[in-house]
């Protein structure tokens, strides 16, 4: 199954407050995802809006696949990421409701598009 990849202009931080803060203030931009579980807070924004002071990992593009994609299908996320663990690129994955989100340091982001279409997906920059 191949599928169509967007590359998201804003570079990520993903981040790691206190895990019993509040939402930071701070978290903004055009792609937020925030996860609470009892051990931790992490939160994925605009590397711009995050400050210094806080534990994050910068420099992450992500790659939003087209959807809406169906709550039955399978393999989604393990197609895309086999194809960049046998490149030897980390990701870090998110998903929504109606799609999913692979995220690659910016350091990789070229190296994974050209390894994503070259197994047959198509990858679009703009």
């Amino acid at each position: 199954m191949n599928f169509t990849l967007n590359l998201l202009p804003t570079t990520l931080a993903i981040c790691r407050p206190d895990p019993d803060a509040p939402i930071p203030d701070w978290v903004s931009g055009d792609f937020v995802s925030i996860t609470r579980t009892p051990d931790e807070l992490s939160v994925v924004c605009d590397q711009q809006k995050v400050p210094q002071t806080v534990r994050a990992e910068h420099g992450w593009r992500c790659l939003k696949v087209a959807g809406p994609l169906g709550f039955s299908m399978v393999g989604v996320i393990a197609g895309l990421t086999t194809v960049l663990a046998e490149a030897n690129i980390s990701v870090f994955v998110v998903s929504s409701f109606d799609t999913d989100f692979v995220m690659v340091r910016e350091a990789d982001v070229e190296k994974a598009m050209e390894m994503l279409r070259d197994a047959g997906h198509e990858v679009d920059q703009s």
